[in-house]
């Protein structure tokens, strides 16, 4: 019996070590990215308005389609304005008759006062009233071209082409003037769209020391290059990169952030003005920065370990900083060497100074394919 038990406790001497997967300390360039969320706008969004009061005659379009620019969109009666257009022509028809009438005047009394048959007051009142004449005409002519003005106005036209929203106002409404509808439709754009994000002051002063930034501009890389990614809703990226086209002159002392626009390609159309969607900058290049699989970092309290195997095979753990996430990676900035052998797998199973046989694997990072 005690010969068997000593043969036990020598096989268990002598049972090798467990196989642990281990992965290398990955040393690259990292970039680092941060999200902003922000709202698609037209490239123009122009609001379509009734610049003259009256009922609503006509509907010239489809909801929700294509609009080409100077096409007719809507009509408003025309009655009322085409009265006005009519008293004016014939203001300015008597106009025209008094000027005449004025000017035969004149030119009959200027010879007879020559020669003094008249006198020069009666030269003078003749001369005013053909002066007065003459601006009456020119007044006439002025009320019968804003007359035709507002004429023009019950025809509203497109001022762009771009894809129109969904009316107001229907066929019968009196429009232009509150509380019936000002704005009738909006026309937009979307050939290049625009996103809107508020850049917080400790981010803006990030890029500022990080590319040499002037107080009054970003980057040049970020005005000229297409650097920007969009993000949508449903988690998407958008195919087409953007960039930056302008930054406002200052930040909001009430939110702490300063606004940003960026544009995106929008060649499909997809993207419609009002959607929601972040905009991925990058805030910063890690030089020479140490990535490790997330999967290898235990946190206890707030506080970041991973294990290590030495040249012996001994298991050790060490307490690091935790960098910027980088998909199934994370970047480690303190307390690990570019030589480490990092535990990969049965982190749960390992303690320090556990002797073990480590298994170099490579770790498919699917996040690292994709940059």
């Amino acid at each position: 019996m005690v010969s068997f038990v000593a043969c036990q406790e020598k096989a268990q001497k002598v049972a090798p070590p467990p196989d642990i997967p281990v992965v290398k300390v990955l040393q690259k360039d990292v970039p680092v990215y941060k999200e902003f969320v922000g709202q698609v706008y037209g490239k123009y969004d122009i609001p379509i308005r009734a610049r003259v009061s009256g009922f609503l005659e006509g509907i010239h379009f489809s909801e929700g389609s294509r609009v080409k620019k100077g096409q007719l969109l809507y009509t408003i009666d025309p009655q009322p304005f085409e009265a006005q257009v009519a008293e004016q022509m014939s203001r300015l028809a008597g106009a025209r008759t008094q000027l005449v009438k004025a000017k035969n005047d004149l030119q009959r009394i200027r010879p007879l006062a020559e020669i003094s048959a008249v006198s020069q007051s009666d030269l003078d009142a003749a001369q005013a009233q053909y002066e007065a004449a003459q601006a009456e005409v020119n007044a006439a002519k002025a009320s019968l071209e804003l007359a035709r003005i507002s004429l023009s106005y019950t025809r509203i036209k497109s001022p762009i082409r771009g894809l129109i929203g969904k009316t107001q106002a229907k066929v019968g409404e009196f429009v232009g003037q509150n509380p019936n509808p000002v704005i009738l439709n909006t026309v937009s754009r979307i050939d290049t769209i625009h996103v809107e994000f508020f850049l917080p002051e400790r981010d803006y002063l990030i890029l500022a020391r990080a590319f040499g930034v002037s107080e009054r501009s970003l980057p040049k890389e970020y005005k000229q290059r297409k650097v920007l990614q969009l993000i949508l809703s449903d988690g998407s990226i958008f195919p087409y990169k953007g960039w930056v086209n302008f930054i406002n002159r200052n930040i909001d002392p009430s939110s702490g952030s300063m606004l940003i626009q960026a544009s995106f390609p929008n060649p499909e159309r997809i993207l419609r003005p009002g959607l929601f969607a972040r905009i991925k900058v990058q805030m910063d290049v890690l030089n020479d920065a140490m990535i490790i699989p997330l999967r290898s970092i235990l946190e206890i309290q707030n506080k970041y370990y991973v294990y290590v195997v030495d040249q012996e095979g001994v298991v050790k753990q060490k307490e690091v900083k935790a960098g910027p996430l980088q998909g199934d990676m994370r970047v480690i900035s303190e307390g690990l060497s570019p030589d480490d052998r990092i535990v990969l797998e049965g982190i749960q199973m390992v303690r320090s100074g556990m002797k073990v046989n480590p298994v170099e694997k490579t770790f498919p990072s699917h996040s690292q394919k994709n940059r």
